[in-house]
């Protein structure tokens, strides 16, 4: 088996390149590295090319046999879409329907989509299962709800099977702490708090509102590992072996963390205090974003492992001082 792995030199991209390779699968990685990191992948056979380029595209195909493609490729931060909406829409919806247009001419027919919770927009019950309402409130949600609707209609249209994973906040690094999160700037919350702690040029951490309907006023979240999320990708593999069409799943631990829970474990572990000012609440900003996974458990056998707070942000912390690629939070 051989696995197209788009924006493999990413953040979730690269731990899903290790995955399969570490388990005997061949995986070649497309990514323009506008993002993404040459030394996340090691030696693994790298195309940098752009979805919004359809020749390079062709090229990449007609260099090698995929038996499946995942897709990782994006621009993902909200703030950014809403100032940028026409970009996010270029990058996302029209590179997305280049690589299938593309996967079409080469006959390769499966593919795994890395979606988000942010085509919920905001929650209407504090868990979240596949069948809550989408309505994504900024242009990135809606660009990732855009192309599951075009799974679903190629689909039907030709036979193309695809899983969509929605995930909600991926978090952690690999156990040997030799990748991880590197993300310029960096919106993620626990990199942020590790930053602040590390006194990065005299950084503190900025928590936008104490004052939520929640224990202890700052809001809660779901935080999935990386590692879990690229053994959910495994697992949809399989899952299109078995399923026709275009299918959707919820990623995400089901246990919900505060801010203010999150900092508290940062400093358990750091030994040192996170210093913190409190801003004023982000508009569009839920009080509670937890997922319910139980269809992904159920149906791709998935299970995280990583389900202590402690041993996620653990792992984040050890790539944070590590000698690797990125910024370095010593």
């Amino acid at each position: 088996m051989t696995i197209l792995i788009c924006g493999g030199a990413g953040y979730i991209g690269s731990h899903m390149t290790r995955w399969l390779r570490s388990r005997g699968i061949r995986a070649t990685v497309l990514d323009n590295l506008s993002t993404g990191h040459r030394e996340a992948i090691g030696d693994c056979r790298l195309i940098q090319a752009d979805l919004l380029d359809p020749a390079a595209l062709d090229a990449a195909f007609a260099s090698e046999s995929f038996d499946a493609v995942m897709h990782f490729c994006a621009r993902s931060l909200v703030g950014e879409s809403v100032a940028k909406p026409l970009e996010y829409y270029e990058n996302n919806v029209t590179g997305t329907l280049n690589l299938l247009q593309a996967m079409r001419r080469h006959h390769v027919e499966k593919l795994v989509f890395s979606s988000t919770a942010a085509v919920f927009g905001r929650p209407v019950t504090e868990r979240i299962d596949e069948s809550h309402p989408t309505a994504p409130i900024n242009p990135y949600g809606a660009s990732k709800l855009m192309v599951e609707h075009i799974l679903k209609d190629a689909a039907q249209a030709y036979g193309l099977r695809s899983v969509a994973l929605r995930y909600f906040n991926a978090a952690g690094a690999s156990e040997d702490a030799s990748i991880g999160e590197s993300h310029e700037p960096e919106t993620h919350l626990i990199p942020n708090v590790i930053a602040a702690v590390s006194d990065v040029d005299g950084r503190r951490l900025q928590i936008f509102g104490d004052d939520w309907p929640t224990p202890d006023g700052t809001c809660i979240r779901d935080y999935v590992h990386v590692d879990d999320l690229a053994q959910a990708h495994w697992h949809a593999l399989a899952y299109m072996d078995r399923h026709e069409g275009a299918h959707t799943f919820n990623l995400g631990n089901g246990c919900g963390f505060s801010v203010k829970e999150v900092v508290q474990a940062v400093e358990r572990i750091s030994k040192r205090k996170v210093p913190y000012d409190i801003a004023p609440r982000r508009s569009g900003d839920p009080a509670v974003l937890v997922a319910a996974s139980d269809r992904a458990c159920a149906e791709l056998g998935w299970r995280p492992t990583h389900t202590n707070l402690d041993d996620i942000i653990a792992s984040a912390w050890q790539w944070h001082r590590g000698p690797g690629f990125g910024p370095r939070h010593d």
